[in-house]
């Protein structure tokens, strides 16, 4: 059973949340509140598993105030919100999912479902690799996910680029490497280009933003961008 509760300053808003909770045996929408300190007292005294979470909110922005909570008391989260603009924000702090109000049924069983998964994985300790071996300059080269920048192609080969160190240059083709990626950390946005999702700061429909560095959405991949950043 996943325990849940709500954070938004709209009550009907939280009565439509709840009205769908109820429909789904596997998780129990504990509480919800309008006002995050009585939420933050809360989350204190009980443990969760999820958090829904209003981003635009009198008090607090959502997100920094999921931000705020202590690592022990941060429980998963699915961001709702009526502004499509803070999804990219969303992925900074690893939201499970970013609903857009109003929430339709379906989606919000697709949240769930992720939710249920990565309890699953995290009941079960499973172990995820944190890194990847490619053969370069005549060695086995441990990646670390954490340390790409991007990923360039360029005919047969591919060109790494990791943050403070030297890029590596492999012969492999761009759809090898992404099969070898795991697709909740990287996004394949160009025949040319896969991008770390966590280093993405901005987007819109032409061009993904790293920080200075902008790269081109290619027309066959914006369908998969845009499910991707809005976390459909």
């Amino acid at each position: 059973m996943i325990r849940a509760i709500a954070i938004d300053d709209e009550p009907l808003a939280l009565t439509i949340l709840q009205h769908f909770c109820s429909t789904y045996p596997q998780i129990e929408l504990l509480q919800t509140f309008t006002n995050q300190k009585e939420a933050l007292t809360y989350l204190e005294n009980h443990p969760i598993d999820l958090l829904f979470l209003d981003i635009q909110m009198p008090q607090k922005n959502g997100i920094d105030f999921y931000k705020s909570l202590p690592s022990d008391r941060k429980p998963l989260v699915i961001f709702t919100t009526a502004y499509q603009q803070y999804a990219v924000q969303g992925f900074e702090v690893d939201a499970v999912d970013y609903l857009l109000k109003p929430i339709e049924e379906e989606r919000l069983t697709k949240s769930i479902e992720k939710v249920q998964r990565l309890l699953t994985l995290n009941s079960t300790k499973v172990a995820i690799e944190d890194y990847i071996m490619i053969r370069a300059d005549y060695k086995n080269n441990k990646v670390y996910f954490k340390d790409i920048l991007y990923i360039e192609g360029l005919d047969d080969y591919i060109q790494i680029f990791l943050e403070g160190k030297p890029k590596l240059v492999a012969r492999m083709s761009m759809k090898n490497m992404s099969e070898r990626l795991p697709d909740q950390l990287f996004l394949r946005i160009h025949r040319s280009y896969i991008v770390p999702i966590e280093r993405i700061t901005s987007y819109d429909s032409k061009t993904i933003y790293i920080e200075n560095q902008s790269f081109p959405v290619g027309e066959t991949y914006k369908n998969e961008v845009n499910v991707k950043l809005i976390k459909k």
